[in-house]
């Protein structure tokens, strides 16, 4: 494979990175730190990331920009397929009733998948579209009882 795409596909990893952690999202590399987040009481995002373009389009932007809401979850989280692929693996793991999809949300609540927004959801959708798929999981699940 040509070293200058080698070169180029590790800043485009490494930027899809930094956007979600820039915006307050925990990477989960291992399996183990999936675990340890997932078994939480509380409700806790989960983006899982790609570097296609409808998650650098929609997906990530969604990500950043639906956290400027009043509702929030406990927790923000990402995956990253294909680059982590047993933490993704393990975190797909806990969707229980979906397929792989990615990008994709999940949205968790004490250890459990509540709903997810698929790649169907956001392929296609614009980032507007994405951001009120959010909002809405968040109104739905992260209230307090």
């Amino acid at each position: 494979m040509d070293l200058s795409f080698d070169l180029y596909m590790n800043n485009v990893v490494q930027q899809a990175r930094e956007d979600l952690v820039k915006a307050g999202y925990e990477e989960l590399t291992t399996e183990e730190e999936v675990d340890n987040v997932f078994k939480q009481d509380g409700t806790t995002l989960v983006m899982i990331n790609s570097v296609c373009g409808c998650a650098g389009g929609m997906a990530r932007p969604a990500a950043q920009h639906a956290l400027h809401y009043d509702v929030l979850p406990d927790r923000l989280v990402t995956v990253f397929a294909g680059q982590d692929k047993e933490a993704t693996q393990r975190a797909r793991d806990y969707f229980e009733g979906y397929a792989p999809s990615s990008p994709s949300f999940a949205l968790m609540k004490d250890g459990k998948i509540t709903e997810m927004i698929e790649r169907h959801q956001i392929e296609g959708h614009d980032t507007m579209d994405v951001i009120t798929q959010l909002q809405r999981l968040f109104d739905k699940y992260c209230v307090a009882e």
